[in-house]
């Protein structure tokens, strides 16, 4: 399966720059892949798809300022980006410099803060804050919104509220996760009115969400590994609506992933540590029964997996409907609501 076959065109100026405005604004497609039907809505009509007693899954994870600028021991610049706390002082980042610093050698950023070189271990470099500050209060006092490669300006003020869920609690992600963005307090009020529950997973997206895939042939491509946590409430809650016919719905593929990853014969079991897990055309979903996401980037695994759920063929007319239409792509962009195709033409796609 080559990655040419997840390849659409794209308008750039369909690249949401800015979020729709307020919260919740944006406009939201419904494909039902078993039926090969597109509807147009708005976010706002969420609550006419939903049926009392679904369970909406959440991914609970909190965008942490991740970006910092400052200089090299020898006066050149660097850009650093952090993918991951390692502890209260260490973290793994990736840095975008002319020459990439030696291990040993010391940065200064923004605010003053100093961090020591440690090591490097593949693309990313192993960091230490010198500050006797915890890293996660220095990124909130110095840091940067670690907005995607392709939202074309510096961060903003703004961003720390927009590019942040309304129930994000738990700080790691340096990507949020964007289906999310799209609930408001006002929104969730109405599903709690109508009966529809919630659960929580904790995945912290990394950066390694918005790099290419390096190989032609999908089925050699690497996962890069993200924390994920899934506690017990949150298994009970889905093995208790699965029991009782009732749809789990995942809000975002980060929650698909972490649902899958945590899967065993239909049920799911607690699960804390990485996942590297990639799914694809072919895949067996065990978990999930409806996906609200939104629109990826061409030859991404997220636009696989929402593949692998609906049928290469169905999404990406879908995609097509939504150029035609002028929906509003990527992060900051609208979204889907997309029923799967039947598991017999999901199981089909493997190749």
């Amino acid at each position: 399966m080559q990655k040419s076959e997840f390849r659409y065109e794209l308008p750039p100026e369909l690249i949401a720059q800015r979020p729709a405005e307020p919260r919740g604004a944006s406009r939201l497609l419904v494909l039902d892949a078993a039926r090969g039907a597109c509807r147009d809505l708005g976010f706002a009509d969420l609550p006419t798809l939903l049926r009392p007693g679904d369970l909406l899954v959440f991914n609970d994870t909190r965008v942490i300022p991740a970006r910092l600028y400052g200089e090299k021991e020898t006066g050149g610049r660097v850009e650093l980006l952090v993918e991951r706390l390692l502890d209260t002082h260490r973290v793994l980042a990736q840095l975008r410099a002319s020459k990439p610093p030696k291990p040993g050698q010391r940065l200064t950023l923004e605010g003053g803060v100093t961090v020591r070189v440690l090591a490097r271990r593949g693309e990313f470099f192993e960091l230490a804050f010198e500050a006797g500050q915890p890293v996660l209060e220095i990124l909130e006092r110095a840091g940067h919104v670690p907005l995607p490669p392709y939202i074309a300006r510096p961060d903003e003020p703004r961003d720390r509220e927009r590019y942040q869920t309304v129930f994000a609690r738990d700080p790691g992600a340096v990507a949020a996760p964007t289906a999310g963005l799209h609930f408001d307090a006002i929104l969730l009020a109405r599903l709690d009115a109508m009966g529809i529950e919630r659960a929580f997973v904790t995945l912290h997206v990394g950066a390694g969400t918005f790099q290419p895939l390096r190989v032609d042939d999908i089925r050699s491509h690497k996962m890069h590994a993200e924390y994920l946590r899934l506690d017990r409430r949150a298994c009970d809650q889905v093995n208790a609506a699965r029991a009782s016919g009732r749809r789990v719905v995942a809000v975002g593929t980060t929650v698909v992933r972490a649902l899958e990853s945590a899967a065993k014969e239909g049920r799911v079991t607690p699960f804390e540590g990485e996942t590297d897990i990639f799914i694809f055309p072919g895949y067996r979903f065990q978990i999930v029964d409806a996906l609200v996401t939104n629109f990826h980037l061409p030859e991404s695994t997220l636009l696989m997996l929402v593949c692998a759920f609906a049928g290469k063929d169905a999404v990406l007319d879908a995609y097509r409907h939504a150029v035609e239409r002028r929906y509003r792509f990527y992060s900051y962009g609208d979204a889907m609501f997309v029923l799967p195709q039947r598991k017999e033409e999901r199981e089909k796609g493997k190749a």
